[in-house]
Formats: structure tokens, C-alpha cells, sequence
């Protein structure tokens, strides 16, 4: 096995009904930011599957602290 696919191999995929709970958001909005482009992720048949990680940095990048200014 090759070092990508090994890399690939360790990757955790969530469906979006998992990253709308860990969001907690509605299943709809996942879908909305997986088709604006705003969260990665890959089709598998008729559905989706997100990265881990992708959840994770976007959590991360949206985090707003209410001491900033715009």
C-alpha cells in the first residue's frame, strides 16, 4: 500500500446526518454548505460523506469571539 493511500485510509468520513448533530445544525444546512463549496466532501452513490477534519476546521475557522470587531 502506498503512502497516499494509507493517508487515505485514515481518514474518518461522517454522512450528514452525523455532521448535522455534531453541528447541531438541520440536515438541510449541512447540505447547503456542502453545495456552496463551504465544507468538503465526497458522493457516494446518492449520498454524501464529509471529512472529519472538514468539520472540524470549519467549526474552528466560523468560531467568532464576541471581543472582536469586524
Amino acid at each position: 500500500m502506498s503512502t497516499d493511500e494509507n493517508a487515505l485510509g485514515q481518514i474518518q468520513f461522517l454522512t450528514v446526518a452525523e455532521v448535522a448533530t455534531v453541528m447541531r445544525v438541520s440536515k438541510m444546512t449541512v447540505y447547503r454548505l456542502v453545495h456552496s463549496g463551504h465544507l468538503p466532501a465526497i458522493r457516494v452513490g446518492r449520498s454524501f460523506r464529509v471529512p472529519q477534519q472538514a468539520v472540524q476546521d470549519y467549526l474552528r475557522d466560523s468560531y467568532v469571539s464576541m471581543g472582536e470587531s469586524a
